[in-house]
C-alpha cells in the first residue's frame, strides 16, 4: 500500500485533528472565521459590541456584575496558569479588580503573583476543608493594585481525598465565593490539570468557562471528555455554567500543524475562540521565576502584548447565554 507523504495543503485533510476534534461534534457551531481572519483583537474603538459600553475616557468596560471564569483544561502543560495570571494583570492594569483563585496544588500560580504559598500560609486548602473564611487567605498581589490572590499550598494535594466525605463536596468553593464580601470585577479560577473534586469545585462556583488549548494534536485528544464534564455540571450542578471562551496558546506560526489545529478549532468553536493566538515566547517562561506576570516582566515582549489584547477582547466581548 502506497504512503502518502505529502504534508496536508488544507486543514481539513489532516485525519489526526479531524479525529481528534470528532467527539466534539456535537458543539459544532457554524463557523463565522475564515482561514484568512485576523489573529489580534481589534482596537477598543473596534472591539466587538458587549453588554456594558466602552467609557467615554477609552478604559475597558467594567461587567455590571462580577464574572467568575474557570480556566480548565484536564491536560498538563497547555498554559492554564500562564493564561489566568496574565489575563488577570492586564486586566487589573485596566482598571479591573481581579482575584485569582489557585486551585493548584503546584501553587504555580501564587509564585507568578509573589504571593507566599509555603509553610502555615493560610491557603484554599482550609477555605475548602476547614471552612475558613476566604477573606482570611487573600492577599494583595505586590505592586499590582487592584489584582489579589488566594494562594494554594501543597495541602490541596489531600484535599481531593477530603472532600469525599463532606456535604455538598461540589459546592464549598461556591460557597466561600458567596460568603466573601468583598467587590470584584472578575474571579479568574486556576485549576489543576485534572477532572477530580478541585475542577469540580471551580466548575460549579464558576458562571464561564475558558479553555486554553495548545496548539498540537495531543491537546486535542482529552478535550471531548472536558467538554462532557462541563455539560454534567451544567445538568446537574450549575446550570448557568457557559462554555464562554477557548485560547489557542501557545502558536507557533513556522509549523503547518499549529494552523491546522487553530482553523480546525475556529471552525468547530466558532466565535466562542478568541480573535487573539499566543504564541509561543521565552519571555512567559521566565516571567514567573521573578514572581511577575509577564506583563510587568517585559511589557513589550510579544507573550505580553498577546495577552493584553486577549484580555481587552475578553472585557470587550459579550458572554453568550
Amino acid at each position: 500500500m502506497a504512503i502518502v507523504t505529502q504534508t496536508p495543503l488544507n486543514p481539513g485533510d489532516s485525519p489526526l485533528v479531524r479525529e481528534a476534534l470528532s467527539s466534539v461534534v456535537s458543539r459544532e457551531t457554524s463557523a463565522t472565521q475564515t482561514a484568512d481572519a485576523p489573529t489580534q483583537d481589534t482596537s477598543p474603538s473596534e472591539a466587538p459590541a458587549s453588554g456594558a459600553a466602552a467609557p467615554a475616557d477609552g478604559s475597558w468596560p467594567r461587567p455590571s456584575k462580577c464574572r467568575v471564569i474557570a480556566v480548565a483544561n484536564q491536560k498538563g502543560g497547555v498554559g492554564k496558569t500562564t493564561t489566568s495570571v496574565n489575563l488577570a494583570a492586564a486586566l487589573s492594569m485596566n482598571g479591573e479588580r481581579v482575584l485569582v483563585v489557585d486551585l493548584d496544588p503546584q501553587g504555580n500560580a501564587s509564585t507568578a503573583l509573589a504571593t507566599e504559598h509555603r509553610g502555615d500560609v493560610p491557603d484554599v486548602y482550609q477555605v475548602l476543608v476547614d471552612d475558613l473564611p476566604m477573606a482570611d487567605i487573600v492577599k494583595a498581589v505586590p505592586d499590582m493594585p487592584g489584582l489579589f490572590c488566594a494562594p494554594a499550598t501543597i495541602d490541596l494535594a489531600g484535599a481531593e481525598i477530603e472532600l469525599v466525605s463532606l456535604v455538598a463536596r461540589e459546592a464549598r468553593l461556591r460557597r466561600a465565593l458567596s460568603a466573601y464580601e468583598a467587590e470584584f470585577d472578575y474571579i479568574i479560577i486556576d485549576c489543576p490539570p485534572s477532572l477530580g473534586l478541585l475542577t469540580v469545585n471551580a466548575l460549579v462556583a464558576a458562571d464561564e468557562v475558558l479553555i486554553p488549548i495548545q496548539c498540537e494534536y495531543y491537546a486535542l485528544e482529552g478535550l471531548g471528555q472536558l467538554l462532557r464534564n462541563v455539560d454534567l455540571i451544567k445538568a446537574h450542578l450549575n446550570p448557568t455554567l457557559n462554555l464562554s471562551t477557548i485560547v489557542l496558546t501557545m502558536y507557533d506560526g513556522r509549523t503547518r500543524l499549529a494552523s491546522q489545529v487553530a482553523d480546525e478549532v475556529r471552525a468547530h468553536f466558532g466565535d466562542t475562540v478568541l480573535n487573539t493566538v499566543i504564541p509561543r515566547s521565552v519571555r512567559l517562561s521566565e516571567a514567573p521565576s521573578y514572581g511577575q506576570s509577564v506583563m510587568t516582566y517585559d511589557p513589550g515582549s510579544s507573550g505580553a502584548m498577546a495577552y493584553m489584547d486577549a484580555a481587552r477582547e475578553i472585557a470587550y466581548r459579550a458572554v453568550t447565554v
